[in-house]
């Protein structure tokens, strides 16, 4: 663990900004007593919020005046050109600089996407970067979903990246040497799916530095046969939003039906310990946060619709990417692997 953690803020971000951000980043500086926080946002509208919230002075939560925010709606080439002194791109030029070690955003995904790779640029030898982040499974230990979006078509070595991107990422979090990593398709026959998907297929049984199990169906992605599962972005962002809905419809169809007879209102008294924790394990906003990986930085992305505790989640998990420091990881391992295969080609 490092002494001081810095992390920049786009505290204007998504859904609900600074009423989500300000909350979260109060709660991340009682729990991190080595954080240091910069606030990146209109000044006079966080020293409002800071002070409503008792917190204005507090030394480590630090505004960093922007004059410009980020919209949804905005497109990503727009925001690139226009956009210069808009929250999120000064908080990942904080990165840059080095005055901070890590950018959290709940903002425009696909303007932080093109923002993160202009400004901090990809790791040599990688084409694309990638959104991951872990899910529950029946096991103790989560799975690593990746591309959830940052590219929604991918070529075989673009998807073969990313299993070694998503190995790194899994080992280090679940303290494997050699992560199980799956390729999700329509079928675990060898005959299922696309040309493509057949050739990152072989690309990842062919990889010495990859322990690669073959294909999994989407029924799979919570049996925990795998700890990393590698999809095209159009693929991973529908099944991570349709997991996150298919939680909230049955915890919601649960706590109704509870509520309906005299008998279950006092069942649900007596269980309301094991309520909490079965929520707990399921509720989304523990999950919120996928790293973009790939880049000579760490940027974690917030969903827009964040609560202060799902904010607080993504906080939590570039914490946990700066001490485990994932870049230089990632670099290293592709680095080793170039190595390899210039030790191959002489060879023959």
């Amino acid at each position: 663990m490092l002494t001081n953690l810095t992390i920049a803020l786009d505290m204007m971000g998504g859904d609900y900004g600074p009423r989500s951000s300000i909350p979260a980043a109060i709660l991340a500086v009682k729990k991190y007593p080595n954080l240091t926080l910069l606030l990146c946002g209109n000044e006079d509208v966080l020293r409002q919020a800071l002070q409503k919230e008792s917190h204005l002075d507090h030394p480590r939560l630090i505004v960093k005046h922007c004059e410009q925010v980020v919209t949804n709606n905005c497109e990503p080439a727009h925001a690139l050109r226009n956009k210069r002194n808009s929250s999120m791109r000064i908080a990942l030029e904080l990165v840059k600089s080095g005055q901070a070690q890590a950018c959290v955003s709940s903002g425009n995904t696909g303007a932080l996407l093109s923002m993160a790779h202009y400004v901090l640029k990809m790791l040599p030898g990688i084409k694309r970067p990638a959104l991951i982040t872990s899910m529950p499974t029946e096991k103790k230990q989560p799975v690593y979903l990746l591309d959830l979006g940052a590219n929604v078509l991918c070529d075989p070595e673009t998807l073969f990246q990313f299993a070694i991107m998503g190995s790194i990422v899994a080992g280090e979090a679940l303290d494997k040497a050699q992560p199980k990593v799956s390729l999700l398709n329509i079928g675990a026959e060898d005959i299922k799916g696309h040309d493509g998907i057949k050739q990152a297929a072989k690309l990842m049984c062919e990889c010495e530095h990859l322990n690669y199990q073959g294909y999994c169906e989407g029924s799979d992605i919570f049996s925990g046969k795998s700890d990393v599962i590698v999809c095209e972005g159009f693929v991973g962002n529908i099944a991570l939003k349709t997991c996150e809905g298919i939680a909230k419809l049955i915890m919601l169809k649960f706590t109704n039906a509870l509520k309906k007879h005299f008998f279950y209102k006092v069942l649900a008294f007596l269980l309301r310990p094991v309520i909490k924790k079965l929520y707990k394990k399921v509720n989304p906003d523990q999950y919120n946060g996928a790293s973009l990986v790939g880049l000579r930085g760490i940027v974690v992305k917030s969903h827009g619709n964040a609560s202060n505790k799902a904010f607080l989640a993504a906080i939590d998990e570039a914490v946990r990417e700066v001490n485990r420091r994932i870049p230089e990881k990632i670099q290293t391992a592709f680095e080793r692997m170039a190595k390899t295969e210039e030790a191959s080609v002489s060879q023959d």
